[in-house]
């Protein structure tokens, strides 16, 4: 039962008694933008636009523009039904009785090893697999904490309640990833490794970025990285790493507040910092030069009046081979084909789409920018443009708009 963003908005500024020029007035939008939208004259609006009517509504972003919180394939012995049963574990509640039929848990290696494979899935993009492994790889690691809590093992479980952080705000449920980063910043702790801490805010920070909570993603990530600040002649790569990621999550925010001369400072400092550290792999994530420079991309393209011309003049910088995550070169080439949109190169930013679509075909149905770049383009086609159309049927966007 398809709805419009336009039906989803007109519905709940009735819920909450608005008038249309109420609505404009909180979200900062033009009040013919909210028209439109709702008598279907217009079916989309700048992502930008979205988030500020979806924070004025009182709403996420993913439920005004209808993004799935299903996976498309299902598993027998999983999924995001048990993903949310495992992180919001009933057992560690205080107060609860311990269960006494407790499973054996697997030996650590292995239990490590799996942790290993499941943060590769997550940077593949493979979601429903992902989400039917990892309930039992929180049990499991639960498990092998209990029996064995080196602090080794706390820094895995810290690692794997990052992943189903990550994975269920993809999935739009933003609610069990706060709980998710909750425990693994409570395992980051006891790991004793400041650095696991410091990849537990980088992970809060992200998923306050996600809800619209821009002044305190800044606010954290900035604190924390001025507690892990590095000499940079002393600093090892790991400690340039997450320190680099903890600037770039800061960096994300500020531009959507706005402040892009904050964001290109910190941006400035990361690049400092990956060019010391090199290319590096650890605490679940990678930093490197060109990590920099895609989210150079991404802040131009953010707050209230986009750059698209500068962000493809980023993009000119960034070298797709040097990119050693699939997902970030997908999430990265999506905000290059809203540049593109942007500047008037609809076909262009079509083919970008189709290309991430090909490699990451469930990953990119996650995507609310994608999204909407796609319904920005129906509703502006000149002609009737079937690969436009077949896309947008496969994204969950009403062709027929």
């Amino acid at each position: 039962m398809n709805t419009s963003i336009g039906d989803r908005i007109r519905g709940l500024r009735e819920f909450r008694d608005l008038t249309q020029e109420e609505l404009a007035d909180r979200a900062g939008v033009h009040v013919d933008t909210i028209r439109k939208l709702e008598q279907g004259v217009r079916q989309s609006a700048r992502i930008n636009t979205l988030r500020a009517l979806a924070r004025a509504l009182d709403v996420q972003l993913e439920r005004l523009v209808g993004q799935p919180t299903v996976m498309q394939q299902l598993t027998d012995d999983g999924g995001l039904l048990a993903l949310r049963d495992a992180i919001q574990n009933i057992d560690s509640l205080p107060g609860v009785p311990a269960d006494e039929n407790l499973e054996e848990p697997p030996r650590e290696q292995v239990w490590v090893d799996d942790v290993r494979d499941a943060t590769s899935k997550y940077w593949h993009g493979e979601y429903s697999e992902l989400a039917g492994t990892l309930p039992l790889l929180l049990r499991d690691g639960r498990a092998v904490a209990r029996e064995t809590p080196t602090e080794r093992v706390w820094r895995q479980l810290a690692l794997a309640y990052q992943l189903a952080a990550c994975l269920a705000a993809q999935a739009g449920h933003p609610d069990w990833a706060y709980t998710a980063v909750e425990k693994q910043l409570a395992a980051a702790a006891r790991s004793s490794d400041p650095l696991m801490e410091g990849m537990g805010v980088s992970t809060l920070s992200w998923l306050l970025l996600r809800q619209g909570r821009w002044e305190e993603a800044q606010d954290i990530a900035e604190r924390k990285a001025e507690v892990l600040e590095p000499s940079f002649m002393k600093g090892t790569p790991a400690q340039l790493a997450v320190y680099g990621n903890l600037l770039l999550a800061a960096a994300a925010p500020a531009a959507r507040r706005d402040d892009h001369d904050q964001a290109m400072a910190l941006l400035s400092v990361a690049e400092a910092a990956a060019v010391r550290s090199g290319r590096v792999k650890a605490y679940g994530t990678a930093f490197s030069v060109v990590d920099v420079r895609t989210q150079k991309v991404n802040i131009a393209l953010a707050g209230s009046e986009t750059r698209p011309a500068d962000a493809l003049r980023f993009a000119d910088d960034v070298n797709l081979d040097e990119i050693s995550r699939p997902v970030h070169c997908s999430a990265y080439r999506v905000d290059v084909s809203q540049a593109q949109y942007q500047t008037g190169d609809s076909e262009g930013a079509l083919a970008t789409l189709l290309e991430v679509e090909k490699v990451q075909p469930e990953w990119i149905r996650f995507q609310a920018l994608a999204a909407a770049t796609v319904r920005e383009m129906l509703e502006t086609e000149r002609r009737r443009n079937t690969p436009l159309r077949s896309l947008a049927a496969r994204l969950g966007v009403d062709p027929t708009l």
